[in-house]
């Protein structure tokens, strides 16, 4: 064992005695830097139900993103830092989405979920890519929701733990971030449902990557990024057969209930992989690394296999773990902290 190898060693076995101690310690003795959520994930990405999450999506009734997220919170999930809502192409009314988010926030608190955020309306365009194809030479919308990620980061990111922004929509707030502060990903790892797997590895579009290629472009060269492109039936969550044994409150028999007949069937519409992919570390089965480069035969931004790329690429899910997790949250009392 070398002398920095001991020094490492020993480094480690203080934790019993004093975790604050072996933080500074073993950075320094080890000569490496913490990964996301901490030196030794619990899955295959770096970041695991510790990190506290901002959500970003544009629509609230194809799949049950919102729905989880603000279920796991309760139930020693990742906590709830944000909740960001935009528009796109598919989901063109902000103040209908909005509105949507609203009532499913309403809901969840009516019912006792807590430390649930109010949704924020971020109405920043799709970024123009500059004539130079400088990433920096971009220039920003300056939105709420790029404003919000750069406050929640500095409230509530640690050097061991940083904030994870979950998008179901386009990329444009968590780009525009970067632009106004160069030093953001620092303290924030990007985690999307997006794209699709390829024989070279994946591409940056439907769904979601296709509404703002260059903030997907900035963000897999600015941002640790993880982009989750496997994908299950939303309908499979919450089936027709089980909505008697709902609980009755305002989040379940209510919300839950009304709007399941609208969440698509589409296998490309579960926009809840990227929050499971965080919050339940065995959801991940399959990861591979690569990096962006180049575009794809559809003319989206490729992701090319590459064994030390920088990316993260989600290519299996076993989502029977997710339901069954689902349901365990929505049948437990606790959840809802009654009085």
């Amino acid at each position: 064992m070398t002398g920095a190898s001991l020094a490492c060693h020993r480094s480690k076995s203080v934790l019993a005695a004093s975790p604050f101690l072996l933080f500074f310690v073993a950075v320094a003795a080890c000569g490496g830097r913490l990964d996301a959520g901490w030196d030794e994930p619990k899955g295959l990405l770096p970041v695991d139900e510790r990190n506290p999450i901002v959500l970003c999506n544009d629509g609230f009734t194809d799949n049950w993103q919102g729905e989880y997220a603000m279920l796991l919170a309760n139930t020693g999930g990742p906590p709830l830092a944000g909740i960001i809502i935009n528009d796109s192409w598919a989901w063109p009314e902000i103040e209908e989405n909005m509105a949507g988010w609203e009532q499913m926030v309403a809901a969840a608190q009516e019912s006792g979920l807590r430390d649930i955020p109010v949704p924020l309306r971020s109405n920043g365009q799709p970024l123009v890519r500059p004539d130079d194809d400088d990433i920096d030479s971009t220039v920003p919308n300056g939105s709420e929701g790029a404003q919000f990620i750069l406050e929640a980061a500095e409230r509530v990111a640690q050097p061991y733990r940083p904030l994870v922004v979950v998008t179901g929509g386009r990329l444009t707030d968590v780009a525009d971030a970067y632009l106004l502060d160069h030093t953001l990903p620092d303290r924030v790892v990007v985690v999307s449902s997006m794209g699709s797997i390829t024989a070279d590895g994946g591409e940056m579009g439907v769904p979601n990557g296709e509404m703002d290629t260059w903030a997907d472009i900035i963000v897999t060269h600015k941002f640790r990024y993880i982009q989750v492109s496997a994908f299950y039936d939303s309908t499979t969550d919450v089936p027709s057969s089980l909505l008697p044994q709902l609980p009755s409150n305002a989040f379940t028999t209510a919300w839950i209930a009304s709007k399941q007949p609208d969440v698509w069937d589409r296998v490309v519409a579960a926009d809840q992989v990227g929050v499971l992919a965080v919050a339940i570390p065995s959801f991940v089965s399959a990861v591979v690394r690569v990096v962006q480069q180049g575009v794809g035969e559809e003319g989206f931004p490729a992701l090319l296999s590459d064994p030390s790329g920088p990316v993260w690429l989600v290519t299996e899910v076993n989502d029977a773990i997710a339901r069954a997790r689902f349901w365990e949250m929505l049948m437990d009392p606790a959840t809802f902290h009654p009085e």
